[in-house]
């Protein structure tokens, strides 16, 4: 569950002073209250709650934890559901007061205080990021980071890395130091989604006798039906997928309705025994501290398990609403009390910007640094504070507190404005020019490329034995990203359960080669279809990204469960092809990592291989290829004269095969294995090489390139040749046997 990372606790912005209310964090101008004004107890009646300041310290200091990777606190991600509540709870009160004193919401207003309170500091972060990538990250992910910079000053980054960690092909990528950003679009959407709906309804229930009363009512039923609808499509996402459920709006709304009822809903007519009220507001906490210690990685989320935080952060605000009558409700011993206090006040004040810096400073400096401890990001983390500070000090109170800024709502539209202008700029400024740097991104030629060699320790060709001559890389960093084989949709999407027909070359032939297995099996449809069309035979693909061939039910990232479409795919390919016309030959391949337990690997196997072996098909098992587990294309980005820099591991990156080995042993009947290893990863040495021969051999941290695949194309076929498997191109074809024999 890679986007976890980004769980970073989007620092609540509390809605900019309107001249009732003071946001949470610092006096707004014409506010009589300092930060938290906005959080009055019921829409009619707005009071400071500095607790509430405090709860926003639990949150960002829960965030920092989980990203800092401080042991015990795996399930600080839950600091952003905090965050959602107290905005729903803050923001609805200050629009509904709006609506109830003024009988009406000013839009304008609103936004200029938000643009104004938030934006500034953003932009200054974001504009940090692209120059700062342009020094510390390589070419290719400073692309990247561009694009990343786009999309947060947009307000759609978490849209951006939906896309990302729902697209299997493009594993592989580092993080980005804004991932953090998608907790940022998602409130900036909530705002830009909510606050029209409210002004829609104040205005439709403006005439009622009772106005208050109308607009809390209705206001309130809204916020339920959100809360529910928003609830149910989460449940449904983190069944379906991980990625959708964590970063999309859709789902999440329902925690921003929740801090709405809040503050809709009379709980200030509630009478009841102040013991009750401390032990609300002390569950409420112990919720929240319980889900930072107990939740992690594993933990399917939201889903139910967001409920826990969410409602916890509702106990904690709920237990220090003041009743009628009351200035405060906070109780010597109530937890409110506690986070009244001036240090997590002072920690909540500085949330956002800390929010802000705290991820990038961590990102940037892995990139710079590679890999470090927890307490190198603990001390990173604490270091953030300086420019969070800053930030705070120099761009946001001055902004926040200018009376020439605040006069006009137009003119804080126009601050808003200018902090999206300035980092939309400086991205499109460095992306431009580093992607000019780097050379073409355009798919590659393949028809121009230097013809393979079928043996020797030679990738291409050379009759002569003389050296290549310099030239670029084929493919660059930057088409290598993009280098996948010319398959359409063939390689399945993890939510698949059956593949299409897919079949290529002599589709009417009634000869066909079947591809079959992972992404790890996509990777050779090129030089198979070339193989399949100089015999005039037919390719089929069945193809599935994550599920591994061999019998096993693992647990897959994306959809953050089970892998059960897996099983399911599986079970139809192979009853596709026992059912079906027999195939003249089988390819299989596969990721040899799903599980370390050799034993029930080769039981897993042996599933498989039973129904293939009943085809009477020739099986070809072709050996998995390195997996480098670092992003190649980035790296040689960086030193593209200098590619050697970007060898890895050999012990890592070609560990032994144990289902090659049994093959080889005699103990896989029907099935012959072939490798094209020694050419990737020639020699005994320590490593092995990113490029060969000018060739650049991986599209990412584990797959081929297209160009690599199709430059193997010949040694492939010269293999498949060997072991008796495949007849050489032009000879006839063997009379089918009526039963498969020892050899399958």
């Amino acid at each position: 569950m890679p986007f976890l990372l980004s769980h970073g606790p989007r620092r609540k912005r509390s809605a900019p002073p309107p001249p009732s209310a003071a946001p949470p964090r610092t006096t707004g101008p014409g506010s009589p209250a300092g930060s938290g004004g906005e959080s009055g107890p019921s829409p009619h009646r707005s009071t400071f709650r500095p607790d509430i300041e405090g709860l926003r310290a639990v949150a960002v200091l829960a965030v920092l934890a989980f990203h800092a990777q401080i042991p015990g606190a795996a399930g600080g991600f839950v600091g952003v559901d905090v965050f959602f509540v107290i905005s729903g709870y803050l923001i609805t009160g200050l629009l509904v007061r709006e609506a109830i004193t003024t009988g009406r919401i000013r839009l304008g207003d609103f936004f200029s205080r938000r643009a104004r309170r938030l934006l500034p500091s953003a932009a200054v972060v974001l504009a940090s990021v692209a120059v700062a990538g342009a020094w510390l990250t390589v070419p290719l992910l400073r692309a990247d980071l561009e694009q990343d910079v786009l999309a947060a000053a947009l307000s759609v980054a978490n849209w951006r890395f939906v896309s990302q960690q729902t697209d299997y092909l493009a594993a592989g990528h580092d993080q980005s130091p804004l991932l953090h950003f998608w907790s940022l679009a998602v409130e900036e959407q909530f705002y830009l989604f909510w606050a029209p709906l409210l002004a829609v309804i104040v205005l439709v229930a403006a005439r009622a006798v009772r106005r208050g009363r109308a607009v809390r009512a209705v206001v309130a039923l809204t916020s339920a039906a959100v809360a529910l609808a928003s609830f149910a499509l989460s449940l449904h996402w983190t069944r379906e997928s991980v990625s959708l459920a964590y970063l999309g709006t859709p789902s999440r709304v329902w925690q921003f309705a929740v801090g709405a009822l809040l503050a809709l809903l009379p709980w200030h007519l509630l009478r009841g025994p102040r013991p009750l009220r401390l032990v609300c507001g002390w569950a409420g906490a112990a919720a929240i501290v319980w889900c930072v210690v107990s939740y992690d990685a594993s933990t399917p989320y939201p889903g139910y398990a967001a409920l826990v935080p969410t409602l916890g952060t509702a106990a904690v605000i709920l237990a220090a609403i003041p009743g009628r009558g009351e200035r405060e409700a906070q109780g010597a011993h109530g937890v409110g009390r506690l986070l009244s206090g001036r240090a997590p006040r002072a920690v909540g004040r500085l949330s956002y910007n800390l929010y802000l810096w705290h991820w990038p400073v961590l990102v940037l400096a892995e990139a710079r640094l590679g890999a470090l401890g927890w307490p190198v990001k603990t001390a990173l983390t604490l270091a953030a504070a300086l420019p969070a500070l800053a930030t705070m000090r120099w761009v946001e109170r001055p902004l926040r507190r200018s009376r020439t800024v605040s006069e006009l709502p137009r003119r804080g539209l126009a601050v808003g404005i200018s902090a999206i202008v300035l980092p939309v700029v400086l991205a499109l400024v460095v992306g431009t020019t580093t992607l000019q740097l780097m050379g073409p991104a355009t798919p590659v030629d393949t028809r121009g490329l230097p013809p393979g060699a079928a043996a020797g320790p030679s990738l291409l060709a050379r009759t002569d034995g003389s050296p290549l001559a310099d030239g670029p890389l084929v493919p660059g960093p930057a088409q290598a990203r993009k280098d996948f084989p010319p398959d359409g949709a063939c390689q399945v999407a993890p939510e698949v359960t059956r593949s299409p027909e897919c079949l290529f070359g002599a589709v009417d032939s009634p000869d066909r080669v079947v591809l079959l297995g992972d992404s790890h099996a996509g990777q050779w449809f090129s030089p198979l279809l070339a193989l399949a069309s100089q015999r005039g035979w037919a390719l089929q693909e069945l193809v599935k990204q994550g599920c591994p061939l061999p019998e096993l039910t693992v647990r897959n990232a994306q959809l953050g469960r089970e892998y059960r479409e897996c099983d399911t795919w599986r079970d139809d390919a192979l009853d596709r092809l026992r059912t079906g016309p027999a195939p003249r030959l089988i390819v299989i391949a596969s990721l040899n990592r799903y599980t370390a337990d050799r034993e029930l690997l080769s039981a897993a196997w042996e599933k498989t291989l039973k129904p293939l072996r009943a085809t009477g098909a020739p099986i070809v098992y072709i050996e998995d290829t390195p997996v480098p587990g670092t992003d190649i294309p980035a790296c040689v980005s960086g030193a593209p004269d200098e590619a050697a820099a970007c060898a890895f591991s050999r012990a890592k990156a070609v560990p032994a095969d144990p289902l090659a080995r049994r093959i080889a042993a005699g103990a896989v009947p029907g099935v012959r294995s072939v490798s094209v290893n020694p050419v990737l990863c020639p020699g005994n040495g320590p490593t092995c090489p990113a490029v060969r021969d000018r060739i650049l051999l991986y599209r990412d941290d584990a797959h081929l390139t297209n160009v690599a695949a199709i430059v193997l194309a010949p040694r492939l076929q010269l293999l498949l040749t060997e072991s008796g498997a495949l007849p050489p191109a032009g000879a006839p074809a063997p009379a089918p046997s009526a039963a498969p024999g020892a050899d399958g």
